[in-house]
């Protein structure tokens, strides 16, 4: 058994083995990407991406396919490939962080009107509501903001009022407001 994986390795150069994982994870985090941006309303820069990847795809499929019978390590390296470019795809969305959010903020009604001027003195609109939670009043706060911004928003507002209930939806349809015309040319 030891005999057959060895020769099944060495019936391939080392560097066709890493080309074949090294493109299958960049293919496979562009198509990550490509995913997420088309879900975010990002369709042109998707669009762009899916070009890129299906070329790859082409390439490194059909390099894989040819030499399988001969060489299954092609078809590991490919699968371990795979696998990689998932990861790698959507640690570099969350790096960049694409798309807006609604973050709505149940706060202690004493303390919605600072945390609301907090806010607003740094950029963000705010809008406010008053609610009647389980034991007491509550005010919820709405706040549109990036999703890069969000932890900035999240520990501002736990600074103020460490209670505080926080969700944060992904926005991708919009209308109306006063959000810059600007912001949507790239969807």
């Amino acid at each position: 058994m030891l005999d057959f994986l060895i020769d099944a390795v060495r019936a391939v150069h080392p560097l066709e083995l890493l080309l074949i994982l090294v493109l299958k994870s960049v293919e496979v985090s562009i198509a990550t990407l490509r995913i997420i941006l088309i879900s975010k309303g990002y369709r042109q820069i998707g669009t762009l991406l899916s070009f890129i990847e299906i070329l790859l795809w082409t390439f490194i499929a059909s390099r894989v396919i040819m030499g399988m019978a001969d060489a299954p390590i092609k078809g590991i390296m490919y699968s371990l490939g795979f696998s990689i470019g998932v990861y790698i795809g959507s640690r570099i969305e969350s790096h960049i962080a694409l798309g807006r959010v609604m973050i709505q903020a149940i706060v202690s009604k004493e303390l919605s009107i600072p945390i609301t001027a907090s806010l607003r003195d740094k950029g963000y609109a705010v809008t406010t509501m008053e609610a009647q939670g389980r034991d007491s009043q509550k005010s919820v706060l709405m706040i549109f903001a990036k999703r890069r911004g969000k932890e900035e928003i999240m520990c501002e507002i736990h600074q103020l009022d460490e209670t505080a209930m926080i969700i944060i939806n992904d926005v991708t349809n919009l209308q109306g407001g006063t959000i810059a015309a600007a912001r949507r040319l790239l969807k």
